[in-house]
């Protein structure tokens, strides 16, 4: 299979200390990685690294064969997406914050169709209603809800997914996770997963990284 995504001899040091050293990933079509490892380990900070949002220490991360330097962020960061376990969102209805970012230049080839996003939220579990909701009252689980809608809408290559599911209770959990294989299976895409939940993490991993602390 196709190789998307990796990371070569990577390290990351936060105020003199090592969280991870020559670590090393690969990501293929088709392939849900599941990042373990103890709370303080580095797991967000690697896929905020992977995202160009934080710098590796040493090493670096490539993308269908180019290195981040090669791209320009906003095209790397269109293609290899992140999404945290929370997130503002500008202020206005659900639908505008979904819509907003088709109005970028990199997503320019992409149009919104706002028929497709209910698809998106009802595949979630959410109503079509949730769309005229304000963003300002959304509770923790919906917001998780929309920022993965978001994401699965603008068809990134690949999922860099932060504990995604945490605020949801286990049907819309399993629900999340189900779209998500789905998702995985159809063309070039792969996916990164971290989420505390063991069966969680069993449902949705192909492959599994374990990293801790190194002093």
């Amino acid at each position: 299979m196709e190789e998307l995504l990796a990371v070569r001899a990577a390290s990351r040091q936060v105020a003199g200390r090592t969280l991870w050293r020559d670590l090393s990933l690969a990501v293929a079509t088709g392939d849900r990685l599941v990042i373990d490892g103890p709370s303080g380990s580095g797991k967000t900070l690697l896929l905020r690294s992977i995202a160009g949002l934080d710098p590796f220490t040493t090493g670096g991360c490539e993308f269908r064969g180019r290195t981040q330097l090669e791209w320009s962020m906003p095209a790397y960061r269109a293609q290899v997406m992140y999404v945290p376990q929370r997130a503002a969102l500008a202020p206005g209805t659900v639908l505008e914050g979904i819509r907003a970012p088709f109005g970028l230049g990199v997503h320019k080839d992409k149009s919104f169709n706002p028929a497709a996003a209910e698809q998106v939220l009802a595949d979630l579990g959410r109503p079509a209603r949730l769309l005229e909701t304000d963003t300002s009252n959304l509770s923790g689980g919906e917001l998780q809800s929309v920022l993965l809608a978001r994401a699965l809408l603008l068809s990134p290559a690949v999922l860099l997914l932060d504990e995604v599911t945490a605020a949801l209770d286990p049907e819309l959990a399993s629900q999340a996770e189900q779209v998500l294989i789905s998702w995985s299976q159809v063309g070039e895409r792969g996916l990164l997963w971290v989420g505390h939940d063991r069966d969680g993490q069993s449902r949705m991993g192909t492959d599994e990284l374990r990293i801790g602390k190194v002093q």
